[in-house]
């Protein structure tokens, strides 16, 4: 049974002192009567805001970029990519997770979300959880964690006992670690390999940081894992060739792509398509390439899953 993780009342005056430091929990008193403002004005207050988080992102645009280089050499190497995290940090993570298979056809174990307390913690909160490293280590030694593995631990306030802990637990097992937060000098960045701090300043609502926070890591995140899948060949161009195509708007949406990268028409992309088991990047390479449904397969699978690769070598 897993102890109780709610810190002891002696300690309430040791993490209130440590918030006080947090830009992302800063009281800003010029908002203090926002709320008896027009809906117009806290509307225009709260856009203003917003849109100072991209240059807040490109300041860490160099650190990003390593980051995801370092992690697609590992993921090119049959590692995982796995996000961790705490209330609205943990469920960024999983919402960038459940995307990657039907827009990049990645398996669902390759790129994972863990949130602290479980899938429960998605709608309800856990109390405590947070608070555990423990917990952390125990999450990633249920996945069985590997050395090939990226683990970011993501925390708006960068002292998230949970997000340092599997970030801490992934690097002594010698796995990649990034760690994403919204303060500078955090802890978390410090504990990991790849430390990225997008400071966004205060929030509208006093440390509500499901606001601009996490506004920068889903901007953040979608750039961890739409970079990376670039990287690993997923794409060509700006098409998703490895779409999964689960439903008419996705079966739809792979016609249009193979016609976009191949010009052919749509007798011949069906046959493609046909021949291929509607594979799109298969398809594509049977139009470009001129090979059979076979050969695109071997090609590709002897290029990593690269349609360029591929391309070129059919026309060796």
């Amino acid at each position: 049974m897993t102890p109780s993780v709610t810190p002891p009342p002696a300690d309430y005056a040791r993490l209130r002192a440590q918030l006080d430091t947090l830009a992302t929990e800063a009281f800003r008193p010029e908002l203090a009567e926002i709320d008896r403002l027009p809906t117009l004005d806290i509307a225009k207050i709260m856009n203003g805001e917003d849109a100072t988080v991209p240059a807040a992102v490109a300041a860490e645009l160099p650190r990003i970029a390593a980051a995801i280089d370092a992690t697609a050499e590992r993921m090119a190497r049959g590692g995982r990519l796995v996000y961790a995290g705490a209330g609205t940090a943990g469920r960024l993570g999983i919402l960038d997770a459940s995307e990657c298979p039907p827009t990049f056809n990645t398996a669902p174990t390759e790129v994972v979300g863990l949130i602290a307390g479980g899938p429960s913690a998605m709608v309800t909160a856990v109390e405590g959880a947070e608070d555990s490293k423990e917990l952390a280590a125990a999450d990633l030694d249920a996945l069985g964690l590997r050395a090939e593995d990226t683990v970011v631990g993501i925390s708006a306030s960068g002292r998230t006992p949970y997000a340092i802990g599997a970030v801490e637990h992934a690097r002594a097992a010698g796995a990649l670690t990034i760690g994403l937060s919204c303060n500078p000098d955090s802890g978390l960045a410090a504990a990991a390999e790849h430390g990225i701090e997008v400071v966004v300043g205060p929030e509208l609502l006093t440390g509500s940081t499901r606001l601009k926070a996490g506004t920068a890591q889903k901007l953040v995140l979608n750039m961890l894992s739409t970079i990376t899948m670039i990287r690993l060949g997923k794409t060509y161009g700006n098409l998703m060739v490895d779409v999964r195509a689960s439903n008419e708007k996705l079966r739809a949406r792979s016609r249009r792509i193979v016609a976009l990268a191949t010009g052919a028409a749509d007798a011949e992309i069906e046959a493609a398509l046909a021949a291929t088991g509607g594979e799109v990047k298969n398809a594509i390479l049977v139009i470009l390439g001129g090979v059979d449904g076979p050969a695109a397969a071997r090609l590709l699978a002897e290029s990593g899953g690269h349609l360029r690769a591929a391309l070129h070598a059919s026309m060796a």
